[in-house]
């Protein structure tokens, strides 16, 4: 029976505890910098704060295989304290605005002390927006009752914001939390190295995460040009669209890993794809065709240099770009068994063909 290890909900859990919306990614960023140093691997990092470890092979030529998650969160950052200590935001990435009235928040301040607060909201039997909400119509309230009490309390423009969602089990196989999208593949890395930490690779292998995914995938860019990867990976949760219960939906919790072979930024390379597939087939994993209106890492990744070759290994949530986003342990079991496998049987040779098919196609 498929169920997610102990030890992954732990990294998941403490992942999404922490705060990290684009560029503000520290915590994560220091949470993963600890977690590689302890497998005494080489870590280094992009101008922008992007991060990957190196696990160094003895032969240097090896090909470079790069896997890659994000760290930040949508969310807000402070725009102006108001005279009555409330606060108004400007937004990071891309939030229903129409759901926030009432919503809890963190703000963490540059000297990192964190208020607790909520989203204002007027009732709509008082004439309170119920649609069609503009950032300009919320304001963030953290209990100041002044400018000035916010002010001496450290609160500064430009602090980071996000919504307070605390991770906790439901039903067998569920997890409820914030941010899945995506320290689900910054867990995903650590439990890549963990599993492989031993293991004599016939690549050199980078696992890292980038910075400003939600706001362009602007860390792929700068990682992918630093590593200059012969192959990467993208780790990245989708969104599911199964709440109407039809089998057949596009993205649904338990029915394992995505084939993400279309979105907005990138058309699946066709090679890589069916390797991804026949290594499920192998392992008797369950996947599921998916594709997205959105993209990922991988849309910027893909046109490093001239090209790379490139795959989404992802898992779906619902409620994405929320505090109460939901995945399905098994999912994530199962994406992790079928990436440490397939990461095993990539070597110069597998390289080589993978390219072939891509330019050329299949003899």
């Amino acid at each position: 029976m498929i169920k997610i290890d102990k030890k992954s909900v732990k990294y998941l859990k403490e992942l999404t505890s922490l705060d990290a919306i684009s560029g503000r990614e520290d915590e994560v960023r220091n949470y993963l910098k600890k977690a590689y140093l302890k497998h005494d691997l080489v870590v280094e990092y992009d101008e922008l704060g992007s991060i990957v470890a190196h696990k160094k092979e003895a032969d240097e030529s090896l090909p470079k295989v790069l896997v890659i998650g994000h760290m930040d969160e949508v969310g807000f950052i402070v725009k102006q304290i108001l005279p009555n200590g409330l606060i108004s935001v400007n937004v990071v990435g891309g939030i229903t605005l129409s759901r926030l009235p009432s919503s809890r928040l963190i703000l963490t301040t540059k000297n990192n002390k964190k208020y607790y607060g909520s989203v204002s909201a007027l009732a709509p039997h008082l004439g309170g927006p119920n649609k069609d909400i503009k950032s300009s119509d919320l304001t963030f309230d953290f209990g100041f009752s002044s400018e000035k009490e916010a002010i001496k309390a450290g609160v500064s423009v430009n602090d980071m914001i996000v919504e307070e969602g605390n991770f906790k089990k439901i039903g067998k196989n569920r997890y409820l939390a914030k941010a899945f999208d995506n320290r689900y593949g910054c867990a995903l890395g650590l439990d890549l190295l963990d599993a492989l930490n031993e293991e004599k690779l016939n690549v050199n292998l980078y696992v890292g995460a980038t910075v400003q995914e939600e706001v362009g995938c602007r860390g792929a860019i700068t990682l992918s040009h630093m590593i200059k990867p012969d192959i990467c990976i993208i780790l990245d949760c989708s969104p599911a669209n199964d709440y109407d219960g039809n089998k057949n939906s596009n993205g649904r919790l338990g029915d394992g890993v995505l084939i993400r072979y279309l979105d907005r930024g990138v058309i699946a390379n066709k090679a890589l794809l069916d390797l991804q597939i026949d290594t499920l087939n192998e392992l008797k994993l369950p996947y599921q065709y998916f594709q997205s209106a959105g993209t990922t890492d991988g849309s910027k990744v893909q046109l490093a240099y001239d090209g790379v070759l490139l795959l989404s290994h992802c898992l779906c949530a619902r409620n994405i770009h929320s505090p109460s986003s939901i995945i399905d342990g098994r999912d994530y079991e199962v994406a992790r068994i079928s990436l440490v496998n397939l990461i095993k049987k990539l070597d110069k040779e597998v390289i080589l063909r993978l390219r072939k098919e891509t330019v050329y196609g299949r003899d």
